[in-house]
């Protein structure tokens, strides 16, 4: 995976994310739990979990999951429905003009592929989103993929490796990648 890293377990850098995560679980219930229409309750939390105001053109519906905060990038004019999962410790950046359906998710982590390595951490790699992209209701995205701008990603559809500007992709299915090596 491009530009993915191990957070090791019993580290200060992961025992500060798992300090982090609590913290932003329990500020996404308080906000899955508002009425739709208490905007300036969302804004606030809102503020909260991003470490910083949202930008005033940033439409979230909830509920939405997520959770670091931290590392979130919005552009301007971003849309994103309900029930998104946005899973941003290694960081997502979202351009300007985006459209993000309902039930998405954008996971930056993982665990090591290896068997024997699987416990030794979290892996992360950042979701780069471009500006005019349209991702379709269900979606999921992996750690580091890049949506080129002006893209549209159909409905349902498993995104694990980069989509080109200005296309349309679709699709989820099984492809074998590799073997992996005999567990331990």
């Amino acid at each position: 995976m491009r530009n993915e890293r191990l957070i090791p377990r019993r580290t200060p850098e992961s025992r500060e994310v798992a300090e982090r995560t609590q913290l932003v679980l329990d500020l996404t219930s308080r906000l899955n739990v508002l009425r739709h229409s208490d905007l300036d309750g969302r804004a606030s939390l809102l503020s909260e979990i991003f470490g910083r105001p949202a930008p005033d053109t940033l439409t979230l519906y909830p509920p939405f999951p997520c959770d670091y905060g931290l590392n979130l990038e919005f552009g301007e004019h971003v849309f994103v429905n309900q029930n998104c999962s946005f899973y941003d410790i290694g960081g997502i950046t979202i351009g300007d003009r985006t459209m993000i359906g309902p039930g998405v998710t954008l996971s930056t982590a993982g665990h090591p592929v290896q068997p024997g390595e699987r416990f030794d951490g979290i892996t992360i790699a950042p979701i780069v989103i471009e500006s005019h992209v349209w991702i379709g209701a269900n979606v999921t995205v992996t750690p580091g993929v890049r949506i080129g701008s002006g893209s549209v990603v159909a409905a349902g559809a498993v995104v694990a490796k980069d989509v080109p500007p200005k296309c349309v992709v679709s699709g989820a299915g099984y492809i074998k990648r590799r073997d992996l090596d005999a567990a331990p």
